[in-house]
């Protein structure tokens, strides 16, 4: 269920408000370019200034329109565990297949205190859940160690999202946990290598434009076919670039909004990019033929 492509969805805005319409079409363009799954209320998806309302109902639209189509790993995280169990709690009564889960960012707890953390959230709810290690945006790593033993002594820690970009530690991590271990690549620059180590696929921002490219090329790595791959992963590398001129969501938003997929609003303290930065990414859209 929990394999290739997922991509982390961007969510439209419109008056301030989210722009549903757009929104529930923009779910099925990523279903019918063939991508593996949805990843709701993610920092794709600007969920650090939606409100809970906002979330919940961004979580029910896509597990609405997706019908089962594809797996839904709803964003439930928060650096307040008790929030944290009770977003998951959101996602599997609305219909989440999995929760994915930041681990708590500003606080900086130890080791230990992130395991306590997943551990208390997964007494409160038993929905599958990925751990997401992000040290860029939280300020701290989840150690191989630690990672292993949330897998172990958690039923419900299925997975992780690694966004980390270590692959000496992703290595670790998939040599110590068995088969059924579900890692999933956090950086578009790092899938293909992380596919090669054991990795089972991609929580993707550059999927948010070229799913069908993103997901081909797990699945031609699955089915064999490495020279697919590589060719794939190449051609995917500007656009992975692209995505991170300035703080992810600004340039996927603005991308899509230029091949009119969704507005290109964006709540704050996120704002529009730099005008040269603008000019790059639509140079890249033509480059990669996304115009």
């Amino acid at each position: 269920m929990f394999t290739g492509a997922f991509t982390a969805l961007a969510t439209p805005f419109k008056n301030g408000r989210v722009d549903e319409e757009t929104y529930r079409e923009f779910i099925e363009w990523q279903i019918e370019q063939g991508i593996n799954g949805l990843v709701p209320c993610g920092t794709t998806g600007e969920s650090a200034t939606m409100s809970h309302d906002e979330h919940e109902r961004v979580i029910k639209i896509c597990i609405e329109q997706s019908k089962k189509r594809v797996p839904v790993i709803a964003g439930a995280g928060s650096n307040n565990t008790a929030e944290a169990a009770r977003l998951l709690k959101f996602a599997k009564a609305a219909g989440a297949d999995a929760g994915l889960l930041i681990t708590p960012y500003y606080n900086k707890p130890s080791q230990e205190g992130i395991f306590q953390h997943f551990k208390a959230i997964a007494a409160e709810c038993p929905l599958p859940m990925f751990v997401y290690n992000v040290p860029g945006r939280t300020g701290m790593n989840v150690s191989a160690s630690t990672m292993i033993r949330l897998y172990k002594d958690i039923p419900s820690v299925i997975g992780a999202k690694e966004a980390s970009a270590d692959l000496c530690q992703v290595t670790d991590i998939l040599e110590q946990c068995d088969h059924d271990f579900i890692l999933l690549s956090g950086d578009d620059f790092t899938v293909l290598p992380t596919l090669a180590v054991g990795g089972k696929g991609v929580i993707s921002v550059s999927s948010n434009l070229a799913p069908h490219k993103m997901a081909d090329m797990c699945r031609a790595w699955f089915a064999g076919d490495t020279a697919k791959a590589r060719k794939l992963n190449f051609e995917l590398f500007p656009l992975n670039h692209a995505c991170f001129y300035e703080s992810n969501p600004i340039p996927v938003k603005t991308m899509l909004s230029m091949i009119g997929k969704m507005g290109p609003d964006l709540r704050l303290p996120l704002t529009p990019p730099a005008k040269a930065n603008k000019d790059k990414m639509l140079d890249v859209l033509l480059q990669c033929g996304l115009m």
